[in-house]
């Protein structure tokens, strides 16, 4: 009888954790190995084991925004239709081509879950953004731009994934790598996503207040210089969803009540901004950014 078998020793080989224990040691220990979980850094270890599901949930996330402005254009057709009429005194038939456009453009969300025009899709929303922001006189409202302008920037960090690497803006010029446009639109995608969570900061003197404007301006800041930007934009994720959850229960609000589309609309609004962090966690923050650099040093 072999040593194995006197000792009465049975050796099995090591088990995937659970993403949600690497995700809680991620976020626990964020600097340092957690070696009772994994040998490989947390953050890496939660990367590798939901790598095939984090870039479509964070699709997903991004367009619903859009997905829910076309479903709720369709069913408050009249609504919206007077809306605009009489705000802009347009006439009936443009005020019917607005809504009819924002019905129409749900077909976009379609075509960026499905992986086709993936780019075309991405500009016809940047236009819904752009007319929404006019028509719905957002623009004056800082607030509100701030959000649609942190919108824009998960649209443009969808748009830089769909761009291939190193592929150049003009035929025939060869790339420049760090120069390449995909790099500066992540760039862009990460400044324009911080907008949101400038629009949370509470000027209040009591010290939770204080300790969470503190905590979230490091992470913020992080992330628009791309230092652990991966391991920052998944913790401002988790304190997103949170806040969303909890703030924006528009589910707890009659429907007839005008509170309950208020809420609905910041709610999709604020997970369409999460995934865009989520585009950042699967993709990285790019060529610009500290992160990057700090491979050359």
């Amino acid at each position: 009888m072999n040593n194995l078998e006197e000792n009465n020793t049975i050796y099995t080989t090591p088990q995937e954790p659970h993403p949600l224990i690497v995700l809680l040691c991620t976020l626990s220990h964020p600097f340092f190995p957690v070696n009772h979980v994994s040998s490989s850094f947390p953050l890496a270890q939660f990367l590798r084991v939901t790598k095939q599901y984090l870039p479509h949930l964070a699709r997903l996330c991004l367009i619903s925004t859009f997905l829910e402005d076309g479903i709720r254009m369709w069913f408050q057709w009249n609504e919206q239709r007077d809306y605009i009429e009489a705000t802009w005194s347009c006439g009936y038939f443009l005020a019917t081509c607005f809504v009819l456009g924002g019905c129409a453009w749900s077909g976009g969300c379609v075509l960026i879950l499905s992986r086709n025009f993936v780019q075309y899709a991405c500009f016809g929303l940047f236009g819904i953004i752009a007319l929404q922001t006019v028509a719905y006189s957002i623009l004056w409202d800082l607030k509100f731009l701030m959000r649609n302008l942190a919108l824009g920037g998960g649209l443009l960090l969808l748009l830089a994934e769909s761009r291939s690497e190193g592929k150049s803006m003009f035929a025939g010029v060869p790339s420049m790598g760090e120069s390449s446009p995909k790099q500066y639109m992540q760039l862009g995608g990460r400044v324009l996503l911080v907008l949101m969570f400038m629009t949370l900061l509470h000027f209040d003197s009591n010290f939770f207040s204080i300790l969470q404007n503190m905590v979230g301006t490091a992470l913020i800041i992080l992330v628009a210089i791309g230092f652990k930007t991966k391991l920052a934009a998944l913790t401002l994720v988790v304190w997103l969803l949170a806040i969303n959850v909890y703030f924006n229960a528009f589910w707890t609000i009659p429907a007839y009540k005008p509170m309950h589309d208020f809420l609905k609309y910041d709610f999709f609004q604020t997970t369409s901004v999460i995934g865009g962090l989520l585009l950042v966690v699967a993709l990285g923050p790019g060529g610009v950014s500290m992160d990057e650099k700090k491979k050359e040093w």
